[in-house]
């Protein structure tokens, strides 16, 4: 069958046309075509079109009249329950699963429906799938299981439902040894990260393969009611380094959180500037480094020293220069490194290219 043909037979299951294609295939001669032909480059059948766009009677005219296996698998091995989890269409999850499909198969990179389907916020499909025996132990290649997909995206009901199923199903770590809490916190799903402190017994500042805490994941992506619940409920320790020596007010500084860095030092007192161990740089440098013009601004107007040098004796202008932040440089320049032009540009000089720096623009 040529190519506009196909494309049809395509397009009327995904819109879920199904009188007209009943009768294109009849009409067409297509029975052959329906069981069995994969479509471009994701190798996806009819089912999976069927099943990814919810339209049930397709889906049952497929496997019942054509005769399409439900365990049929496209070029990522995602079969159709993989579809239906995916998308949160539950009656055709009901129906899959009456028809045999298996509930824990596995598509490319070893994830589960159910893994799919708690990337979704429906309740019911996961339900479904965990009383058909879904094992929410399971673990992608990446070491994530369901309960750890959920937890990132942050429904409380979720959350209860599976903990009540499977209590033991907190106590997992990715292969970097991140924990669902840890990933709660990072994504500042705080009603999750509330009952994962009040249900299960996460050790306070665990720390994952980089030495990261939960507490540095939510101030560091500016969850700072995150982080006041992990201070409150967790003893979370505002101070704790990672495997670099950087402690979190580091950390705001390089993702230019700046209410974040008000909280680390005008809420908790964290010295605004606490040196990292190794090249002993401070949140001035790092801030400088990323180019974060109103961090530089903050992190100054909280007492930063302009003039703190690193193990190398590089200052915050040096960073700048380094990182080829014009605007950076200028700011540190007007809020009172002018004494330090003609050093800067020697440095500048070998750092960074003329159309950034060395055009005088920087010292207008």
């Amino acid at each position: 069958m040529d190519e506009d043909g196909l494309k049809v037979l395509v397009k009327l299951t995904q819109d879920g046309q199904f009188s007209s294609l009943k009768k294109h295939m009849k009409t067409c001669g297509l029975m052959e075509v329906a069981r069995n032909k994969h479509f471009g480059r994701s190798g996806d059948t009819l089912v999976h079109y069927a099943a990814r766009h919810g339209h049930l009677d397709i889906l049952d005219f497929l496997v019942k009249e054509i005769g399409t296996d439900v365990e049929v698998y496209n070029n990522d091995y995602k079969r159709p329950l993989h579809e239906a989890a995916s998308m949160g269409h539950l009656a055709c999850v009901s129906y899959l699963l009456q028809e045999g499909a298996k509930v824990d198969s596995l598509k490319k990179a070893d994830w589960t429906p159910l893994m799919m389907a708690c990337t979704r916020r429906n309740l019911d499909v996961i339900r479904e799938l965990i009383e058909h025996s879904a094992d929410p132990f399971l673990r992608n290649k990446d070491g994530w299981n369901a309960f750890h997909i959920a937890c990132r995206e942050g429904d409380p009901l979720v959350i209860r439902y599976l903990l009540d199923v499977a209590p033991d199903v907190w106590r997992s770590e990715s292969k970097t040894r991140r924990t669902p809490l840890h990933t709660a916190a990072m994504h500042g799903c705080e009603k999750v990260v509330d009952i994962l402190l009040e249900r299960c017994d996460y050790t306070p500042d665990n720390k994952d393969s980089c030495g990261a805490t939960p507490f540095m994941d939510a101030v560091r992506n500016g969850h700072i009611s995150v982080a006041r619940l992990l201070l409150a409920k967790h003893q979370a320790s505002p101070t704790a380094v990672d495997t670099l020596g950087v402690q979190p007010v580091h950390q705001v500084a390089v993702t230019g959180q700046d209410e974040a860095l008000r909280f680390l030092v005008r809420e908790l007192h964290v010295d605004v500037n606490q040196r990292a161990t190794g090249l002993q740089l401070t949140s001035l440098h790092y801030a400088a480094k990323e180019g974060h013009v109103s961090t530089i601004k903050t992190l100054l107007d909280m007492g930063a020293d302009l003039h703190a040098q690193d193990k190398k004796g590089r200052t915050a202008l040096h960073m700048a220069s380094i990182g080829q932040h014009a605007e950076v440089a200028r700011t540190l320049l007007q809020l009172g490194l002018e004494d330090s032009q003609d050093s800067l540009y020697s440095f500048t000089s070998h750092y960074c290219t003329a159309s950034n720096l060395h055009d005088g623009r920087l010292y207008q």
